[in-house]
């Protein structure tokens, strides 16, 4: 293209328009997982790009002169900061940014370790064409000669919507009532492209936040009938085992059950948690337990757990539901058994909103980062280090009212996987993958802090009359790792091991009940069931989407976030059947739809029960709704405002 060319707004719009296309379809190769099958999907990804470009620009073409230019330069800056922050929390977070991420900036301070070790070398190239259309509209007089046509403008935006049209068209018929599924972000994308995905985020959240206000008690039907008739009878041998007893649950960051038994160099990754799930101190260990966390994390495992509910399709409800009503574990075990809570984090309780949904809950108390030592030399990644942490935490156990409810959340394995030199007793992997080498390392710390707690938990008298419960949050490996996955397993990562790769470490012990492995397949919503039945409170009265792993009548069908699913016979991953047994794909039939179409509905009404703040209606016998006022977090984690009240 010639300097004269260049110097019409033709010339800089098409220049503008193709140096965005290109980087937009290199980036969809590169940097994302669209899991982009056959020439129709392929000509879809390199068409996306176009039609939110064109009419942009073409809306820039409006403007007179140079204006016309800057207003393109502008317009393209903006593309590519929002394709920029994607490839960025794509990397960070095996998915797509949503507006309700957008909402969480309070979190960026402390993942700025994570946040940092996703920008590569390469990435400068993501800019270098808007230096160039910078230097082409400095340098090009010609430019603001240009006169001004609106029927070029007019055009290119007709151009741009038709192209839209047309790529719609062809998604649909590719994959039918794209639009309408509200699980997969990866499918918006890789049919729609990025940005017209992020105009229809920007839709979809403003129509669910609309649906609080106009929700009544008529809403909340569905869901109730569906808990009543997915409720699970416990297992009378184990119903009310646990009852009185503390509960310490122990949260293990990001750790997935493949390193169970896992050796590195032959020497075994995790020996402490290799001795509890092979029974020692009667710990039943749940070896087919998958994670169901969404784009929240640590915040949708935690949201679930204690609530029986799905996060969020997109964000994290610690956040953009924060102020909603909940029937949680915590509050339920004060109402009924008259247990104290508390929650024991090593990082500031702002992080994932903590400090105000925590309340909503009915958590008695909440030691953050305040309550500890942050010493230099104990901090590192998000916050405290494991063993100090625990260490630490025995004295805050000891202070609280018994029976208790104490969760404790560690941190040091967490991504990026960061570790001192001095606290490293294991070397790193091989693989020359930096995040999975240093997964091993801080495994391995993590293991070492897990068995100093139990010792002293056992010399501070908590040990023998408490109900301790081990689980894994999420994975901690993503899927863009998979090169280095497969070296690890030995195994091609396939998008049927990579949904066998969810699974995370539960174990419970009950104390005077024998332990053992139990091969249960279940997910991170049957936690609240089965703990309320240890504890002989019967769980139907209250709206849950999970069953008890002990029951007899435990559904094993595990939704995950995306409508993927896994059965003991079948795997789903994205609409594509799998063999449990073989990992072959098989033809849908009539039982495998019936299968979707229950993972569907409990998606669904998971997100109706979320987004419209339906528990607000939800009225239980003998349970009076958390009043969020009464909780106040001051130092040292003392919930202040209730000792006071009491």
């Amino acid at each position: 293209m010639n300097k004269r060319r260049l110097g019409s707004k033709e010339g800089f719009f098409l220049l503008a328009l193709v140096f965005l296309w290109i980087k937009t379809y290199v980036s969809y190769k590169v940097e994302f997982n669209l899991g982009v099958k056959g020439t129709m999907q392929e000509f879809l990804l390199f068409i996306n790009p176009l039609s939110a470009a064109i009419i942009l620009f073409g809306l820039a073409l409006f403007a007179k002169g140079r204006r016309a230019g800057w207003w393109i330069l502008i317009f393209s800056t903006l593309m590519t900061i929002v394709l920029y922050a994607n490839i960025m929390f794509y990397r960070f977070f095996d998915d797509f940014l949503t507006l309700p991420n957008l909402m969480q900036t309070d979190n960026v301070s402390n993942m700025t370790d994570g946040i940092f070790s996703t920008m590569y070398g390469h990435d400068f190239l993501y800019f270098v064409d808007l230096a160039i259309l910078l230097f082409v509209l400095i340098q090009n007089k010609a430019f603001k000669e240009i006169k001004f046509r609106k029927s070029l403008a007019s055009t290119a935006i007709i151009t741009g919507i038709a192209i839209f049209a047309v790529n719609l068209t062809l998604a649909e018929i590719d994959r039918p009532q794209l639009l309408t599924r509200t699980f997969d972000r990866n499918y918006i994308v890789k049919y729609l492209g990025l940005y017209n995905y992020t105009v229809y985020d920007g839709i979809q959240t403003a129509q669910m936040e609309s649906q609080r206000a106009y929700a009544s008690s008529d809403d909340l039907t569905n869901a109730k009938h569906y808990a009543t008739s997915h409720y699970a009878e416990p297992n009378e041998e184990l119903f009310g085992a646990g009852k009185g007893k503390n509960i310490i649950k122990i949260h293990l960051e990001s750790f997935q059950t493949f390193l169970l038994d896992y050796e590195l160099d032959g020497e075994e990754v995790t020996p402490f948690l290799n001795s509890l799930a092979h029974g020692e101190e009667d710990m039943t260990y749940f070896d087919n337990f998958f994670h169901q966390t969404g784009q929240g994390k640590t915040a949708d495992a935690e949201l679930t757990l204690d609530n029986s509910i799905f996060g969020l399709p997109t964000g994290s409800a610690f956040v953009t539901k924060g102020q909603n009503t909940y029937q949680s574990l915590p509050a339920i075990l004060n109402q009924e058994e008259g247990y104290t809570s508390a929650v024991l984090h090593g990082d500031y309780k702002s992080f994932w909103n903590r400090d105000q949904i925590y309340k909503q809950f009915g958590i008695d108390h909440f030691f953050d980062a305040s309550s500890y030592s942050m010493e230099d030399e104990t901090v590192v990644n998000l916050g405290l280090k494991d063993k100090p942490f625990y260490e630490e935490s025995i004295p805050m156990l000891e202070s609280l009212d018994q029976p208790f409810y104490a969760h404790l959340i560690s941190l040091t394995n967490h991504y990026p996987f960061i570790l001192d030199e001095d606290d490293a007793t294991l070397e790193r992997g091989t693989t020359g993958d930096k995040t999975v080498d240093g997964y091993f390392q801080t495994a391995r710390y993590l293991d070492e802090a897990v068995e100093e707690f139990f010792n002293e938990l056992k010399e501070s008298g908590l040990y023998e009359d408490s109900i301790i419960m081990i689980y894994g949050d999420h994975q901690g490996i993503s899927e863009n790792h998979n090169r280095a996955m497969s070296e690890v397993l030995d195994t091609e990562i396939t998008p049927f091991q990579n949904a066998q790769n969810q699974r995370v470490p539960l174990m419970i012990r009950v104390p005077g009940v024998e332990g053992g492995v139990n091969h249960t397949y279940g997910g991170e919503i049957d936690v609240m069931p089965t703990l309320l039945h240890l504890q002989g409170i019967d769980a139907q009265k209250y709206l849950m989407f999970g069953t008890d792993l002990f029951s007899d009548e435990h559904d094993e069908t595990i939704a995950f976030r995306d409508g993927s699913f896994i059965t003991p016979k079948y795997t789903n991953v994205q609409g594509t059947l799998y063999d449990a047994s073989t990992g072959e794909e098989v033809e849908t039939s009539p039982e495998t739809d019936r299968l979707k179409e229950k993972v569907d509905e409990q998606l669904q009404l998971s997100d109706e029960v979320l987004y419209q703040d339906l528990l607000r209606f939800h009225d239980v016998d003998g349970f009076e709704p958390v009043d969020p006022s009464n909780y106040f977090y001051g130092e040292k984690g003392i919930n202040e405002q209730s000792e006071t009240l009491q």
